[in-house]
């Protein structure tokens, strides 16, 4: 039986959720004119099963490769995070503990940390030949059965009925109807020819087979993406039998000291892939190589004792200070470069760090004072060996301290 004061709280909550760090947007400040009465009339189409998902905003984005994106309207935002909050402590506790995506206390970062861990353990300390297989699923998103994802949602919360905490029909169909929405359908189209010149036809929603895509762009996406593949990460941690294996969306990492079961996992997992879920594993990127020599895992090079940040990632770090460099926006210069500085922070990167430092101009160099303000440029010079800081940074030392 639904619990309708219980379903208006957590419809309040989960609105608090999707406003976060959102509140600058047009579509969320629009939301929040009025919003109770707003969450009061969605909370009556819920209850009553009159909602309808509102038309999305299609857009391309070119960063860091092109892809098709869809944003939904932000009352349907909503309802994303409604289904997340229901459904992640579920799931959090049945996925594997090496699946790093879209997942509290994981990330990039904790994935980058694990494999060096695995390199480490695998391999005794550096004393064993070790081998690394990293592989790559073609076309994921737009891949995704959307009939097996339903099965497999289904099936997970028929063995969670006592613990959910909305009723289980009414939540099985908010998330049939949200994984079955089609968003090309009235999509409100932003961006133009151009824009789609070099967009592969197996890269867009609107040339998908029926049933075979998940938009880009939802909170739901990310958390099903971990459903749809957990099936993968079991067969592999557990039938194929590989202590040392992370996965982060659609791309995993296997280490082994037998390049030879290595080489014969390949077709297993792709046959796998093809039979049960019907996706496609990368022909082109099937990377197997020694640990000593370095694997590319989540934007970081990452080898014995030591990983550094992508080149890719220190390019757009460098045009961003040429950016920087024409503003005067001292809260856009803060959060770039202390973003930057954090991703620098978990790799060796003395030296990029120190290459960025002389590109920033006066200006930039001006607002950096000692202050209680700036913790963050703080712990991120911390870094820098104290006798370079000094002689290349003396706004920052007082009385022989950095502040």
């Amino acid at each position: 039986m639904l619990d309708k004061s219980q379903l208006l709280l957590d419809l309040f909550q989960a609105y608090y959720d999707a406003r976060q760090h959102k509140r600058d947007k047009v579509t969320a400040l629009s939301f929040e004119i009025n919003y109770e009465s707003k969450l009061f009339a969605l909370y009556q189409e819920l209850v009553s099963g009159t909602y309808t998902i509102s038309p999305s905003i299609c857009f391309i984005i070119r960063d860091p490769v092109q892809r098709e994106v869809f944003a939904a309207d932000f009352r349907d935002r909503t309802i994303h995070h409604l289904i997340y909050n229901y459904l992640y402590s579920l799931f959090d506790t049945h996925f594997i503990y090496d699946s790093y995506s879209c997942r509290i206390g994981k990330g990039t970062h904790f994935g980058v940390q694990r494999v060096k861990r695995f390199f480490r353990t695998c391999s005794k300390d550096f004393t064993q030949e070790t081998y690394v297989l990293k592989m790559d699923i073609k076309g994921f998103f737009m891949s995704i059965d959307k009939q097996i994802l339903i099965m497999q949602i289904e099936k997970f919360l028929q063995t969670k009925k006592g613990n959910l905490a909305i009723d289980y029909d009414f939540l099985l169909q908010l998330i049939r109807q949200t994984i079955l929405h089609d968003p090309t359908h009235h999509c409100i189209i932003k961006w133009s020819k151009d824009n789609r010149v070099g967009l592969p036809p197996d890269k867009s929603l609107f040339s998908s087979w029926n049933n075979r895509w998940l938009a880009i762009g939802n909170l739901t996406s990310q958390l099903f993406a971990n459903v749809y593949l957990d099936d993968l990460d079991k067969y592999i941690k557990y039938q194929l039998w590989f202590s040392y294996y992370g996965r982060y969306v659609d791309d995993f990492v296997i280490i082994h000291q037998d390049k030879e079961k290595l080489l014969e996992t390949i077709p297993l997992i792709r046959t796998f892939l093809s039979e049960c879920l019907h996706l496609t594993l990368h022909p082109k990127k099937i990377y197997l190589q020694e640990i000593k020599k370095w694997v590319l895992f989540l934007g970081a090079y990452i080898k014995p004792y030591r990983s550094y940040v992508r080149r890719r990632t220190i390019g757009k770090f460098y045009h961003k200070i040429q950016e920087l460099n024409q503003k005067r926006d001292k809260e856009k210069i803060f959060s770039t470069i202390n973003s930057y500085f954090w991703i620098c922070s978990h790799h060796k990167s003395y030296r990029i760090v120190q290459k960025m430092w002389k590109k920033c101009n006066n200006y930039i160099w001006s607002i950096f004072t000692p202050s209680s303000d700036y913790k963050k440029v703080e712990l991120v010079v911390r870094k820098l060996k104290s006798v370079e800081v000094k002689k290349l940074y003396p706004q920052w030392y007082y009385d022989g301290n950095l502040r």
